[in-house]
Order: structure tokens, then C-alpha cells, then sequence
């Protein structure tokens, strides 16, 4: 397989969700998140064992989802957060249909996928780039309580309640922390950095990880 897969996972308040967008315009690929997923598994009713059965479809299902991908990627670039609450626990069925569309898109096309633990679907694939996004609480604190309206004090304690329902939602699909750097070729500290700056310095340590897988 020679499509690259980079997952971005971050702490709530890194931007990751527009770090994200800038990079997959850069490398002209899709985003696929959470809310994507969700209206992709609606749409095309997705379930374990029909995943098999789109895998093995011609190209008519891939052409009708590029279409489909342009209106959902416009919902989901909705300000900031619709919803910012993520449920800390899925059912596990949901979960490995989640891993499956994943895994099955990746094999189409090169693509960005922003959390749903990426960094561990992807752990074996020696093409995929692996990112996490950090920023100290000052920064956080800062962009959700401007994006969100909301006070300094109800700024930390969502910031707290997502950080926390992401990590036990990792460590309960992955057994892992996702504050491990071992789990990731890069981990950026974006406080006060601007989204396409960052973006940017990813697509670059990309270019030159795969000049170095070349030799």
C-alpha cells in the first residue's frame, strides 16, 4: 500500500480539528473524524459484514462517496464544535465497524484521520505518520473560551471533561495512554502557533521521513 495516513490526535483546545483541514488541503487529501463517520455509517447503513461487501465493489461506491464526503466535510467544518461532548465509551461492535470503514478508506486513498484512535489502527502500517498535538492550559484555556463564549472556569472544566472522556475512550479501545510519545513519529507543542504554520512543518517532516524510508 502506497497511500500515506497520517492520525492527528490532541488535547482539546490544540485546534487539531483546523490543523487537521490545513494539512489534508496541502497534501489534497479528506479529513475522516468522528462526526464524518457517523454520518457515513448512517448513509450507507455500515455495518461489520457489509463492509466486505464495499471493499469488493467497483468504483461506483467510491465515486458516489466522494460526492457524499463534500456535504458531510461541510457540516462538519461547522464553528468549532457542534457538539463538543465525546462519549467515553462506544460499544465495542460500533467501535471495530468504526476500525473497519477506517481501514477500508485508507486502502482507497491517502487521507488524515483526526482521533478515533488512529495512531493505534494504524500502529502496523508502516505508511502511516502518526501525530499527536499538545499546548499548555493558558493557550487552551484561551481558544475554547473564545470560540465557545464561555468563562475562564467553565472553559477549564470542559477542557478537563473532554481530555479525560478522549483518554478513557483510548485506553478503553487501544489499552493505551495516548500521552505515550512512543505512540507517535511526532508530537508538537502548538502553543501559540497558528494553524497553517503547523500544518506545514507535519507536511515537511512527512516528505522527509519517506526521503529516508527510500534509502
Amino acid at each position: 500500500m502506497n497511500n500515506i495516513i497520517v492520525t492527528i490526535g490532541r488535547e482539546f483546545g490544540t485546534g487539531g480539528r483546523k490543523i487537521a483541514q490545513e494539512l489534508a488541503q496541502l497534501l489534497n487529501v479528506k479529513v475522516y473524524d468522528r462526526q464524518l463517520l457517523e454520518q457515513l455509517k448512517q448513509r450507507y447503513n455500515l455495518t461489520t459484514e457489509q463492509m466486505d461487501k464495499i471493499k469488493a465493489q467497483k468504483n461506483n461506491w467510491w465515486d458516489n462517496f466522494t460526492q457524499f464526503y463534500q456535504q458531510a466535510a461541510a457540516w462538519a467544518n461547522q464553528p468549532y464544535y457542534n457538539a463538543v461532548y465525546v462519549p467515553s465509551v462506544t460499544s465495542e461492535l460500533l467501535y471495530q465497524e468504526e476500525e473497519r470503514i477506517l481501514k477500508a478508506l485508507a486502502e482507497k486513498e491517502s487521507c488524515v484521520i483526526l482521533g478515533r484512535t488512529g495512531f493505534h489502527i494504524f500502529r502496523d502500517y508502516p505508511n502511516a505518520f502518526k501525530v499527536f498535538l499538545i499546548a499548555d492550559m493558558n493557550f487552551r484555556r484561551d481558544k475554547v473560551g473564545r470560540r465557545l463564549n464561555i468563562t475562564d472556569g467553565n472553559a477549564d472544566l470542559l477542557i478537563k471533561q473532554i481530555d479525560e472522556e478522549r483518554e478513557n475512550f483510548t485506553q478503553t479501545f487501544s489499552g493505551k495512554s495516548r500521552y505515550d510519545a512512543r505512540n507517535y513519529d511526532l508530537v508538537i507543542n502548538v502553543t501559540n502557533l497558528q494553524p497553517q504554520p503547523v500544518a506545514h512543518f507535519i507536511a515537511e517532516c512527512i516528505e522527509h521521513r519517506q526521503k529516508l524510508l527510500q534509502h
